[in-house]
Parts: C-alpha cells; structure tokens; sequence
C-alpha cells in the first residue's frame, strides 16, 4: 500500500532524529529542536537547513496525535514532504567526496626540491596546492598565493629573489606556515561531502584537504578538494 504524506514525512523526520543522535552520540532525552541546535555546530546540512529543520519539528507534532504516533490528523503538503525527505537522504546518506567533487589528478613535490622548481610544476600544472612529502611522509602543502606573500617579504627585505628560489627548499618554507594551525588535512578515502564542508568551516585556514586510502600521512593521496570546491559541494547538497 502506497503511504501517505504523513506517513512519509514521519518516517522521514525519524530517519533524521536517528542518524544525528546516533552519528554524534546525542542524547535520546533532549527534544529535537535541542539537537538540531547542537547538530549545527557539527553537521554542515543540519547548518544548511537549520531553520527548515526546526519548523519540520513543530509540524511533526501538528500531524501526529500527542498520545499516539499512529494517529495523524494532519497531512503535510507533498512539497513538504519531498524536501523532509531530501534533507534526511543528505544526512544518513551523504555524497561521497571521491565519488562526486574530488580532484584525482594530484602532483605531489618532493621537500628537498627547491622553491624555483615548484613555483615551474604550480605554473605548468595549474595547480596551486601541491602536497609536499619528506621521506615518503606528507608534511604539508605548496600553496601558490603562500608563496607569492613570502616572495613580497623577500623583495621588502632587500633580498635577491632569483637566488632565494634557488637555494630556499620548499620544506622549509611550508613549515614556517603549518606550525600553528595546519592548512592541510589528511582524510580517508570515506569522507562525505557534509564532512568536507565542516573542516572548511571550523578552520577557516584550511587550503586543502588530502585524501588517502586509510588517512594516514604515509599514503600516496588518491585525490583533494581545495576552497575552491566550497561552491560546488554546496550546489551538489542542493541537488541531490
């Protein structure tokens, strides 16, 4: 038997009560405005669509009889419904990275290498976040605007460019940027597009994200996203 509006909506509306009490380990005492609140801070759709959520939850307990969730005395609008359910798709199953934004074609550069020959692989590449590996470990990122910024100091300082790229290794610029607050992360080959879009979003320094297989720093990476996939994840969360 085909199910009615209301009877979507609430399977939906559970669907998402489940997976974020379950993903962040929530309380099943608090109410679910409560945990859309606490979910905000941690999930970026439950961010997304924080006010739609919150109003999902006072209409939950409009159709449903206080004393009996199998009694509906009211149908949501099929609208309604089909956005409930889009929003609960998107956070118990969300898109994969690897399998929708992801960059696989990924130049790696060497730490030893110096700093002339990188700034040549960002120029005939076109990619400005090289990740960086000493000893066959991941130690951080060639961004290309870093560089320029460190090159304006040298000029500022008097001292000659064309020799500071020749004798300046790459390690030991990145190194100087990445001591407080790394602008590189390392994931596994898992990560959703939700989860992506949460570690730009509570480091706002962060350039690029690395994914390996397993997450390891001693992994070749199998693809990045950048900020510069921001937009795009969030269009795809929209479409989905």
């Amino acid at each position: 038997m085909e199910k009615t509006n209301a009877q979507r909506f609430i399977k939906a509306y559970n669907t998402i009560d489940y997976a974020l009490r379950t993903q962040y380990n929530f309380s099943q005492g608090i109410s679910f405005s409560e945990l859309i609140r606490k979910a905000v801070v941690l999930d970026s759709v439950v961010r997304k669509y924080e006010d739609s959520l919150v109003d999902y939850g006072r209409l939950r307990n409009a159709i449903i009889h206080r004393s009996n969730e199998d009694y509906i005395i009211a149908e949501p609008h099929l609208d309604v419904v089909l956005d409930i359910e889009r929003i609960a798709q998107l956070i118990s199953s969300p898109p994969k990275v690897l399998n929708t934004i992801c960059k696989h074609s990924v130049t790696n550069v060497e730490g030893n290498q110096m700093l002339k020959d990188v700034i040549k692989i960002i120029y005939q590449t076109g990619f400005s976040n090289l990740p960086v590996y000493d000893n066959k470990v991941l130690v951080g990122v060639a961004n290309g605007q870093k560089i320029i910024n460190h090159l304006g100091e040298v000029i500022a300082n008097g001292v000659s460019v064309e020799r500071y790229i020749e004798k300046t290794k790459i390690i030991d610029l990145i190194k100087q940027d990445d001591v407080v607050k790394p602008h590189f992360v390392i994931v596994d080959k898992d990560i959703t597009i939700e989860q992506a879009l949460n570690l730009f979003y509570n480091n706002r320094k962060l350039l690029i994200i690395v994914i390996t297989k397993n997450g390891t720093n001693k992994e070749l990476p199998i693809g990045v996203v950048t900020t510069t996939d921001i937009m795009d994840m969030n269009n795809i969360l929209d479409n989905y």
